[in-house]
């Protein structure tokens, strides 16, 4: 039966949640970093973004400032590219990273890059899942029938961790794709490649994270469920 304060929970639970507070350390360090330093070329993260993908020939995919931090992404479902203020208006290595990155999942969906497609498939799964998970638990808490549920919790978090799983590899590629980008247009320079490589890495160690952090609550989940049968 699952216990708070069952040593076996937090073995499971803190190399995750540790690995999660120093990626997102090194992501706001980076980021912070090089947000502070101009590109050359004086171009804002909108107008490196619409390059790449005007260059592409994905005119047709707009390019919109939303609200927040680091809430940048690209909606397959809307075939658009959403900035967050700070990297649609900045002229910095920073600003202009992450958003030739986001246009590199729009090159990935022109392409029919098969990750991206795999990952497009499971993400009304992963949502319900990510739903799901929380009220399953507490009700087989609260009615005493955890150990019924927890076929049910191992299925939901199979599910995070396959998404995790396939994301890890769509995000490093489209940072690769991102870079070659950058430099091929002359988007960025040289002496900014380790700049922009910085702040995209350190973007994908969050990720990385995640994928760590979803494969050691499906281990518990899967320890708690045998140690339950003996």
């Amino acid at each position: 039966m699952f216990n708070l304060f069952d040593p076996l929970y937090w073995l499971f639970l803190i190399p995750g949640l540790l690995l999660g507070i120093w990626a997102q350390m090194k992501l706001h360090h980076a980021y912070r970093k090089y947000s502070q330093i101009p590109v050359d070329s004086g171009m804002t993260g909108a107008q490196a973004a619409r390059e790449v993908l005007d260059q592409a020939g994905l005119t047709n995919v707009p390019v919109e400032e939303i609200p927040g931090h680091l809430s940048d992404h690209y909606d397959p479902t809307k075939r658009a590219l959403f900035l967050s203020s700070d990297n649609f208006h900045g002229q910095t290595v920073a600003a202009v990273g992450v958003a030739a990155h986001e246009a590199g999942h729009a090159l990935q969906h022109q392409a029919a890059y098969g990750l991206f497609q795999v990952r497009m498939a499971l993400v009304p799964v992963t949502q319900f899942a990510s739903m799901a998970y929380i009220p399953i638990f507490f009700a087989g808490i609260i009615f005493h029938m955890l150990n019924v549920m927890l076929p049910i919790i191992i299925g939901t978090f199979a599910v995070i961790t396959l998404f995790q799983l396939v994301t890890l590899p769509v995000e490093y590629d489209a940072s690769r794709r991102a870079k070659e980008q950058l430099f091929r247009l002359g988007l960025v320079h040289e002496h900014e490649r380790a700049g922009v490589s910085q702040v995209l890495g350190a973007a994908a160690l969050t990720y990385v994270a995640a994928l760590v952090s979803s494969i050691l609550n499906l281990l518990y989940y899967i320890t708690l469920a045998r140690n339950s049968r003996n």
